[in-house]
């Protein structure tokens, strides 16, 4: 029985995460910023003065990192907290970090006698405060039965893709394929349209009923119309993840031998847009690199 879970990062999806998780489990969180620790302990997360005393004890770990060396460190680093695991815990990645290395993370966790549970997930902050995420997770069955618990509370879709860490990531990668390329369309067609005169209100209502909708569309679509105002959309997805995630992409078609021409198009949207300022802002301002102002 998973009680006790300690959330390690609590920026824009740990943040929500951990106060969603608090609704059942004993939560305690940490971060390097204070005022996200206050935070999370003013949503029923008790705040932890380190990484290393949040762990202590807890069955499950759950970590928000970005990078796979970012994993690393955090797990084997000069602090690391591997030696702090308690046995037969898990480890809870959450995040896009890419299938280089994650088998070896796995065998050095395992001596620590504790298991990885590769459980990248998707939705973002107001999703993940809902328990409304898609997750996709592979992990051992005996690592799974630990981590089920915590994964339920936060997920509406949780879809086991395999029986061993790395495949999680796997299928994410395909999932910010297209991801990726589908925000990037949304983007050219709104630019587009713009671009002709057409109302951009009403051209995005009328794509969204038909068979040109898809998710991102429908998503990004009215932040792409914010992209241009002074302050801009509401930032829920940073333009820089998916330079990284667009990066991991390729480097995974390029170690199968596999041509990914559309992603590639959709990635040097994002470069430009990061090369230009704009990776803080949300994703959907990759419209501003196509059309750097609005046109009508």
């Amino acid at each position: 029985m998973t009680s006790a879970v300690a959330v390690i990062g609590l920026g824009a999806m740990g943040l929500p995460m951990a106060t969603r998780l608090a609704e059942r489990f004993e939560v305690r969180g940490f971060d390097i910023a204070e005022a996200r620790v206050a935070l999370a302990s003013e949503q029923g997360v008790t705040p932890a003065a380190s990484a290393a005393e949040a762990v202590a004890g807890a069955q499950a770990v759950l970590v928000a990192v970005r990078t796979g060396a970012q994993l690393n460190d955090l797990l084997f680093g000069e602090t690391g907290l591997a030696p702090h695991l308690a046995d037969g815990a898990v480890v809870i990645l959450t995040s896009t970090v890419g299938t280089d290395g994650i088998g070896e993370i796995a065998d050095r966790l395992a001596g620590h006698g504790a298991q990885l549970v590769d459980a990248p997930l998707s939705g973002g902050p107001v999703r993940a405060g809902e328990g409304d995420l898609l997750i996709v997770v592979g992990a051992a069955p005996s690592a799974l039965e630990v981590a089920r618990p915590v994964l339920e509370q936060l997920a509406s879709t949780l879809s086991i893709v395999g029986d061993k860490p790395g495949d999680g990531q796997a299928l994410k990668t395909v999932n910010q394929l297209l991801c990726g390329v589908h925000i990037a369309a949304a983007a050219e067609a709104l630019a587009l349209a713009d671009a002709l005169g057409l109302d951009r209100e009403k051209t995005l209502e009328a794509l969204t009923a038909g068979a040109a909708n898809s998710f991102m569309l429908g998503n990004r679509g009215p932040r792409s119309l914010q992209a241009y105002d002074e302050e801009g959309a509401e930032v829920l997805s940073r333009l820089d993840i998916f330079v990284k995630d667009l990066g991991i992409v390729g480097n995974a078609a390029r170690a199968a031998h596999l041509s990914t021409p559309v992603a590639g198009a959709a990635e040097q949207l994002f470069l430009l847009g990061e090369a230009q300022g704009l990776g803080a802002l949300d994703d959907s301002a990759v419209i501003r690199v196509i059309a750097p102002e609005r046109l009508s």
